[in-house]
């Protein structure tokens, strides 16, 4: 029955967890975020933690199997968030190169941005877009704006403020200043590589931590429950949630510590104070 419980969790977690998956990436134009879904999270802990209750019937063990596999994506990530945030400024500059190679082609900064939609890089394929449709409604200015929160990236805002510089004609050399930020964006996407190259043993040693506690965990639990049956009354309880604490603490910690933080924007869209 312990086991038929824990494989109907995992099932119906993984279920819910595809279906999640699915339903976001079918809707067309989203860019999908970089880390999991709320839903998909929540049923990820919920499945987590049914199975672990079922397997040991400690309350403290299954908070704390739902708290890791709620922050497991963020905590085990490794490079995929790195490699997100690198193709996105690459996107940048190379959509900022082929805006400075249009302008001197198109009657004016509008036809060149619309010109560059059809081959602008596919992970800001769609922001690019959204800003071809304000213009068909918006002035210049007020569609950059809004590319700039569709971007959310400082390179962004600052190819934004200069475009919105040029398009009340307070930009002389506008070509110029594109390649010059194109450029600016490619050395910041190498500077992320070296970041990330360099806290790679950082993140190693956290896939290997954690890996290695959670297994020893449920090979205890399932190999040898005898070892374990100290933690089963409201004493052993209580220490396992310090030492959980403990251990959640420190992998937090060598998990902040490999995590690249990025500049703030500075065209941030500003809360409404009503």
């Amino acid at each position: 029955m312990t086991a038929l419980a824990v494989a109907c969790g995992v099932g119906i977690g993984a279920g819910l967890l595809i279906l999640t998956s699915s339903t976001h990436a079918s809707r067309p134009g989203r860019r999908l975020p970089s880390r999991d879904v709320p839903i998909g999270r929540a049923a990820r802990s919920g499945a987590t933690a049914v199975a672990v209750l079922a397997l040991t019937g400690w309350p403290v063990a299954a908070l704390g199997a739902a708290g890791f596999a709620w922050w497991a994506g963020d905590l085990l990530a490794g490079s995929r968030s790195t490699d997100q945030a690198v193709d996105r400024t690459e996107a940048i500059a190379a959509w900022t190169e082929m805006l400075r190679d249009t302008i001197t082609a198109a009657h004016g900064l509008e036809s060149a941005i619309t010109a560059t939609v059809p081959v602008a890089p596919q992970v800001i394929q769609a922001e690019i877009e959204a800003l071809a449709g304000r213009l068909t409604h918006q002035p210049l200015d007020r569609a950059l704006v809004g590319l700039a929160d569709d971007l959310d990236h400082p390179i962004g805002d600052l190819i934004v403020a200069v475009l919105v510089s040029a398009s009340r004609s307070a930009v002389r050399d506008l070509a110029a200043l594109l390649g010059s930020l194109a450029e600016t964006a490619r050395d910041e996407a190498t500077m992320q590589l070296r970041v990330a190259a360099a806290r790679a043993r950082t993140h190693t040693a956290v896939r290997v931590i954690a890996g290695c506690t959670v297994l020893t965990a449920f090979g205890l639990v399932v190999f040898n429950p005898t070892y374990v049956d100290i933690y089963a009354d409201a004493t052993g309880q209580t220490v396992l949630a310090l030492v959980i604490g403990c251990w959640t603490l420190a992998l937090w910690w060598l998990s902040a510590m490999s995590r690249f933080d990025r500049p703030e924007r500075f065209l941030a869209a500003q809360p409404d104070p009503r």
